[in-house]
């Protein structure tokens, strides 16, 4: 057993060198083969990365190349153009320096030639002169008068005739005036109001709201006009989106269904969700906050004026009265000023000024409802006052105040009297200043809009205009014709009140110079 161990260990000690060095052997071998073929593809790499290289090299020095070319190209391009433009603006200078020239040595010839005729007009002038005072003292002879006191004689003769045609025109024109007046007057006053009620109409009937911008006016449509349609059905108001930038005209005859339009429109672009069920909303929110302004006003006025106990619907209707206007002039305001008024003249007077006041307030309280109801706001202020017990003086003054009825006691004159006041004040019915503005630049648009006039002015607060005329371009027999016309085009194309008084004028200025 020993033996066989030794024998083991004996071969395991001669067998393990060799099999390691042979191990090792291999293992060089191995490496070898390995690092041949890494040496191998080292070379191969090295080899295309030149080829690559090379091929890159020339790639850019063909397209540096092709560049340099161009770039010589382009700059040999623009410098032809250069040389070409340089080359026109020469020739140009020469012709201008040409034409020059040209232009310089004909005005010098008519400077030499003016000269000339200077010279002999001159001395044409001063033979003229010579001639004419010769013929002053020939005359002076003949006459035995100086040439003052021929001048003074010939101006007491004409003045004498003048004056004597004329007394005799101005007595002929004031029996014609006198015969013609109330036709004229007549004619004077209907034209008046057929030129004013178109003006009227459209300031009482539309209202302006402002947009932040045009794209508003589409969200204003909506979908298909929904939302137009929806609003328009809500108010009962017309809506007119047109070209007029950044703005929408409401139209209606009732100013508070356009009211409540326009508080609603404000208030929907504020919020800026516009779509139906949101018009809805605005619409009934409007409502009551106009309601609310109308009782608001009507409680207002009668504090103003200090008249208490009125019935609320009555007070209603007064506050109804401020979305009212009568040729430009608020009703409300208009009452309130008939209430004052009536008050001062009754404490004048002697009579009960409360109830004056009172009767004032309401002279014209069926004006709130006249457009809802059948007949004249006269009859129906009657009515309404009866309705909610007034006192027989309030009621007579009411209907009174028109003379559709007798007066039954002083206070009816009174409110009569103070109705008259306040409508003919100054300032109380009369067009706006846009209007009245816009009508002045039409009336000087269509004058200075004909041949030969030179500029125009309206005075007069529009009725009259005072046309300026070329006089080079317009005789004196020409001014005639032109006044004419013009009184036609104005009578065309403009609305006013009244008449316009054409005046054309022509004058010709002659100017000389002292040497």
């Amino acid at each position: 057993m020993l033996e066989v161990v030794i024998a083991i260990v004996v071969t395991f000690v001669i067998v393990a060198p060799l099999a390691w060095r042979f191990a090792i052997s291999y293992r060089i071998k191995v490496y070898e083969a390995k690092i041949g073929s890494a040496e191998e593809k080292a070379r191969e790499i090295i080899d295309e990365a030149l080829k690559t290289a090379e091929t890159r090299k020339r790639e850019a020095l063909l397209e540096a190349k092709e560049e340099s070319l161009k770039a010589k190209n382009e700059f040999e391009r623009e410098t032809k153009e250069r040389r070409a433009e340089l080359q026109r603006y020469e020739k140009r200078v020469l012709t201008k320096e040409e034409n020059l020239d040209r232009k310089t040595e004909a005005l010098e010839k008519k400077e030499a030639k003016l000269s000339v005729k200077e010279a002999e007009l001159d001395k044409v002038r001063h033979e003229v002169e010579e001639f004419h005072a010769r013929q002053l003292q020939e005359l002076e002879k003949i006459s035995g008068l100086t040439s003052e006191q021929a001048k003074e004689y010939l101006l007491k003769t004409v003045e004498e005739e003048v004056k004597h045609e004329t007394a005799i025109l101005i007595k002929e024109l004031e029996n014609k005036a006198k015969e013609g007046a109330e036709k004229k007057a007549k004619e004077y006053v209907v034209t008046a109001i057929q030129r004013c009620a178109a003006d009227h109409v459209a300031e009482t009937t539309i209202s302006v709201v402002q947009l932040p911008n045009d794209e508003m006016k589409g969200r204003i449509i909506g979908r298909e006009g929904r939302n137009i349609r929806t609003l328009e059905t809500m108010t009962g108001v017309d809506l007119i989106i047109d070209d007029t930038p950044e703005a929408v005209i409401l139209s209606a005859f009732d100013p508070i269904r356009r009211e409540v339009a326009r508080i609603a429109l404000e208030k929907l672009i504020v919020d800026g969700r516009i779509h139906p069920a949101r018009i809805e909303e605005m619409v009934e929110k409007a409502q009551k906050e106009v309601e609310v302004m109308i009782r608001e006003a009507g409680e207002a006025a009668t504090l103003e004026v200090g008249v208490h106990g009125i019935h609320p619907e009555l007070v209603r209707l007064l506050g109804k009265m401020r979305f009212r206007t009568s040729y430009g002039q608020n009703a409300l305001k208009h009452s309130i000023e008939v209430s004052i008024m009536a008050g001062l003249l009754a404490s004048e007077i002697g009579v009960d000024v409360r109830i004056a006041k009172r009767a004032g307030l309401l002279h014209d309280i069926g004006k709130s409802v006249d457009h809802e109801i059948e007949g004249t706001h006269v009859q129906i202020g009657v009515d309404l006052c009866r309705k909610y017990k007034e006192s027989p003086v309030v009621i007579n003054a009411v209907g009174a105040h028109h003379g559709d009825e007798d007066f039954q006691s002083l206070i009816a004159n009174i409110v009569q009297a103070a109705d008259t006041i306040s409508a003919a004040r100054p300032g109380a019915r009369r067009e706006t200043l846009e209007t009245y503005t816009n009508r002045l630049k039409q009336l000087e648009d269509i004058t200075n809009g004909f041949k030969g006039v030179d500029k125009s002015f309206a005075i007069q607060a529009g009725r009259e205009v005072r046309v300026m005329v070329i006089p080079d371009q317009i005789s004196d027999a020409d001014m005639v014709l032109l006044a004419r016309d013009l009184s036609k085009q104005i009578e065309n194309e403009l609305e006013y009140p009244g008449q316009i008084k054409v005046n054309v004028i022509r004058e010709s200025r002659v100017t000389d110079y002292a040497k």
